[in-house]
């Protein structure tokens, strides 16, 4: 597997997200079954690691990712996008076939 890749960008924000958690707080990326396209993004922030997560460092920033989840995104790039419609991570998944316009729900 290739895991995920963080940009720096998306790095930058989950730590400035982090400053005000616990240390050694991360950020969890999920998949779950719902939202407009039958898959949606789930970010959630995390203290502890499950023993079956994936774990991708950039710059001081921790992402966790679930071993079920990672069969969905990947080798996908999180990045961190600021835009018209406002500030959000974005996942540029390569498994997704169409996602809806706010893109946080994906089909396969």
């Amino acid at each position: 597997m290739s895991a995920i890749t963080v940009t720096e960008r998306a790095a930058k924000r989950i730590n400035e997200v982090l400053k005000s958690e616990p240390p050694g707080s991360m950020l969890r990326i999920s998949v779950n079954g719902g939202g407009c396209s039958g898959f949606q993004y789930a970010f959630d922030i995390a203290h502890d690691r499950n023993e079956d997560d994936v774990v991708v460092e950039r710059d001081g920033a921790t992402v966790v990712v679930d071993s079920i989840s990672l069969q969905y995104i990947d080798g996908s790039v999180v990045d961190f996008v600021d835009d018209l419609i406002g500030q959000s991570f974005k996942i540029n998944n390569p498994h997704a076939t169409s996602s809806c316009g706010c893109g946080t729900s994906f089909s396969l």
